[in-house]
């Protein structure tokens, strides 16, 4: 995609409809494309999706596929099986996030052929893995932080939200 966004955060085969609303939301908030992989454990059109990303969904930049593979050296893909850090990686404008379904993950043939891009949200406690909405939240404001550089002057302007 062409269009100026922060970032492109793509779900391969989403199946929990709330998380999908969830990131639709944060990416509305953070001028991030959502691309979504299918099959979908849902449809789009459930009120699910629509309730948690609220009034905001039809503000959303939404590309949907029925195949994709990493086209660009700025692709990272996210799982709990990787072994480079989030902590170790300068984002750049545009970057692609990368997530797996909520309980399968990413397909192993992807990870295998693509293990340069491959990285992990550090877990510290005593769990098997983190909340898909909530890891794309960590890991996009954290590539955010590294794009712009604390800037603190990135605040939104109330007079700018939509009506």
């Amino acid at each position: 995609m062409s269009d100026n966004v922060n970032l492109n955060i793509l779900l391969y085969e989403p199946q929990i409809p709330q998380n999908t609303g969830n990131i639709g939301r944060l990416c509305v908030g953070i001028n991030a494309r959502l691309h979504l992989v299918k099959p979908y454990g849902f449809e789009l059109s459930e009120k699910k999706v629509r309730r948690a990303g609220l009034d905001y969904w039809p503000h959303l930049k939404l590309s949907e596929y029925d195949a994709w593979e990493p086209k660009t050296n700025r692709t990272f893909l996210f799982s709990k099986k990787a072994t480079k850090s989030i902590f170790d990686i300068e984002f750049e404008k545009g970057d692609w996030l990368v997530f797996g379904a909520e309980t399968t993950g990413l397909p192993s043939a992807m990870m295998e052929t693509h293990a340069d891009k491959c990285c992990i949200l550090p877990m510290f406690g005593e769990i098997r893995s983190h909340n898909l909405a909530n890891s794309v939240s960590a890991a996009a404001y954290l590539a955010l932080n590294s794009i712009h550089k604390n800037r603190c002057d990135l605040a939104y302007d109330e007079g700018n939200l939509p009506q």
